[in-house]
């Protein structure tokens, strides 16, 4: 190693370092709170309906089998991009509607809910309000 590279050189080029990717990360930090709200499509939020949806979906541990943007478990489809997939609302809600009470024999189903016509109304605006969030092109195929 050369015997210009001394422990100042070394202390130098830490610091100047850790500045560098500090600034870095606060210019990113800005950036990505600059450009959210424009994406997540917070508005929606406020339609009673959507806010519903979100609860089934909790109370009912959809999570639980489904991902949402790339959260939660494998085991089911992911759900990001549902209404885009299945064509709408009407076809999601369809879907949740036509699953069998018993399941598929010798697969793994989707259970059947019970929802209420209401309920369902709710899922699917919850479901279209997350497929109109701009994630950056995720889930990166149609198919989720």
């Amino acid at each position: 190693m050369s015997e210009a590279f001394t422990t100042s050189t070394a202390r130098n080029i830490f610091y100047g370092g850790t500045l560098f990717f500090l600034l870095v990360f606060l210019a990113l930090t800005y950036q990505t709170e600059q450009s959210i709200p424009a994406r997540d499509k917070r508005e929606m939020l406020a339609d009673a309906k959507v806010v519903a949806g979100k609860k089934i979906w909790e109370t009912n541990n959809c999570i639980g089998c489904h991902t949402l943007l790339g959260e939660g478990a494998y085991f089911a489809p992911e759900l990001g991009n549902v209404v885009k997939r299945l064509g709408s609302e009407e076809a999601v809600k369809a879907f949740i509607k036509s699953r069998p009470p018993e399941g598929v024999p010798g697969r793994r189903s989707m259970p059947q809910f019970n929802f209420t016509d209401q309920q369902l109304d709710e899922i699917a605006a919850f479901l279209k309000y997350v497929s109109e969030i701009n994630t950056a092109k995720w889930p990166p195929n149609i198919q989720g």
